[in-house]
């Protein structure tokens, strides 16, 4: 038995700053005070408010009907494809996006600051714009291999930022202890290193997952069936929205039994540490005679995620014969763009706050039930989301239907996970004691929040608030249906002038969403912690 083997005392007084907290000192064990579950509440149903309009839907005509619906052939078909799918393209996020991280941050990388700019501007790129860019090239891709490729080169930065984030917030203290014992780099990584990565990667994972499975763009241009397409076909095939709800509702359930898997595999250890300002200087790791592998590998991913459908985009502008344009139609579509998606982020951050620190500090069953409640919409494809609001609008908040309210509530639905993700994983490294130092000194729950717990999360904060601006600005389904007449976005127009096969027409749109969407995307590239 090595040194790494032996068990930690269970006194915080024995135990040596940045070591792991005991087992069950995670998170607090008592309940979470109503300044934060009320706002928490609130977040989780408007989240699970689509939930309520499915069980409305499928069941009208009664459960016999639904079961019919669900039990078909044609449910185990999309099921089968829908996981394979998604576990397809998790796993090739993570391997892509934990090597990433580990090259830029934790190496001697030749210019690891702008390949960490490089590796997130992917986010910029809408998946359906990858798709379309693939699909110019090698018609043979449409399929599974097609939409496992968009996916995956359109995806893997929601696992590279929390694991790149993680590995600068750890203490290389661990790791070098692990050397002086006699490890080698690989056992070093398997046992120290990888283990602390556990929740940024789980966490990165499960948004890849959903994202996956609530995507409507890339395997549409992909001919691909999955649950989203198969229930935006029932939709349009029939005024019956029975069917659809019941397919939808299958997607709920996959959803929460993702969540409660992603849940298990954090465990219960402890990744703060105290006295963060204390922690030791990371000494990046020579590559030695891996250096040219680990620049090929960077510069192909970047090239493939990013170089070919810019190169795509700009043969359309510079060929294409319907590229008659109009610049001031098209700096009003952008403004619009920025305007929807700045509420969209900021009303989403906003709720994921609360779910966010519950999730990281608090166990038991109202903690998991806030945190599972606010992924539920996100499994929701975007034009049920819709159909919800507006079900919502029209019986109970009629002065909302047809207005960017109501659009803007959408995005918050839709995208609290990646809010909560983020919120959750800073407030996992912000050491517990702190809070209850604070609270000792008589600070009220509230105090403690304003300044302890959110100044010392607010970069996680701010980076889940960037990411999901940059997921609103792409946003389709959901922004076709709920869209104020006569307002467009990037996104809607991109789609159709796609689909009525105006390739050259949709290049300036897709260009104006890319260039926006890689200033937040730069900006999460470059932030150091």
């Amino acid at each position: 038995m090595t040194a790494l083997d032996v068990p930690l005392r269970t006194d915080d007084a024995a135990r040596p700053e940045g070591a792991p907290a005991p087992r069950g000192r995670a998170r607090a064990a008592g309940r979470p005070s109503w300044t934060l579950v009320v706002p928490a509440t609130t977040a989780a149903l408007l989240a699970v408010l689509p939930l309520g309009y499915l069980g409305v839907r499928a069941l009208e005509h009664g459960p016999a009907r639904a079961w019919d619906a669900i039990a078909g052939e044609r449910t185990a078909e999309l099921l089968v494809r829908s996981l394979g799918l998604a576990a397809v393209v998790v796993a090739a996020c993570l391997a892509i996006g934990v090597s990433l991280a580990w090259l830029t941050v934790r190496t001697a990388l030749p210019g690891a600051r702008a390949w960490s700019v490089l590796v997130t501007l992917p986010l910029a790129v809408p998946s359906y714009v990858t798709a379309f860019a693939w699909l110019s090239a090698a018609p043979s891709l449409a399929g599974f291999a097609g939409s496992a490729v968009a996916l995956t080169l359109a995806c893997f930065p929601y696992v590279y930022l929390p694991v790149a984030a993680a590995l600068r917030g750890t203490d290389p203290g661990h790791e070098e202890a692990a050397r002086s014992l006699g490890h080698g780099p690989v056992r070093t990584f398997l046992r120290v290193t990888l283990p602390q990565l556990r929740p940024a990667a789980a966490g990165g994972g499960l948004l890849v997952a959903l994202y996956v499975l609530s995507d409507f763009g890339a395997v549409s241009l992909m001919r691909y069936d999955t649950f989203t397409r198969g229930i935006y076909t029932s939709y349009q095939a029939s005024f019956d929205r029975t069917p659809a709800a019941a397919l939808s509702a299958v997607l709920v359930v996959m959803t929460v039994l993702l969540v409660a898997a992603e849940t298990r595999t954090r465990g219960r250890a402890d990744y703060s540490r105290t006295g963060k300002g204390t922690a030791r200087r990371i000494v990046p790791a020579r590559l030695g005679r891996l250096q040219p592998l680990a620049l090929a590998w960077c510069g192909t991913i970047v090239a493939l995620a990013v170089g070919f459908p810019l190169a795509t985009l700009g043969y359309w502008l510079a060929v294409g014969s319907s590229a008659t344009w109009d610049p001031a139609a098209l700096a009003g579509t952008a403004l619009t763009t920025l305007g929807v998606a700045t509420g969209g982020a900021t009303l989403t951050a906003l709720l994921a706050l609360p779910v966010g620190i519950i999730a990281a500090r608090h166990r038991g069953r109202l903690a998991h039930l806030l945190e599972q409640a606010a992924y539920a919409g996100h499994a929701v494809p975007g034009i049920t989301v819709a159909l919800a609001l507006v079900f919502f609008a029209v019986r109970y908040a009629r002065p909302l239907y047809q207005e960017t309210p109501l659009l803007i509530c959408a995005y918050a639905v839709l995208f609290l996970p990646v809010a909560v993700g983020a919120t959750r994983a800073a407030v996992l490294q912000a050491p517990p004691v702190l809070d209850d130092v604070a609270r000792s000194l008589g600070r009220s729950p509230f105090g403690v929040l304003r300044e302890v717990t959110v100044p010392l999360a607010a970069p996680g904060i701010a980076a889940g608030a960037a990411l999901t601006f940059v997921v609103c600005m792409k946003e389709l389904p959901a922004t076709l249906l709920l869209r104020p007449t006569g307002m467009d976005t990037l996104a809607t127009r991109l789609w159709t002038e796609t689909g009525t096969g105006s390739f050259a027409a949709a290049a300036p749109y897709a260009a104006a969403l890319i260039l926006l969407a890689a200033v937040p995307s730069y900006l999460l590239g470059r932030h150091r912690t």
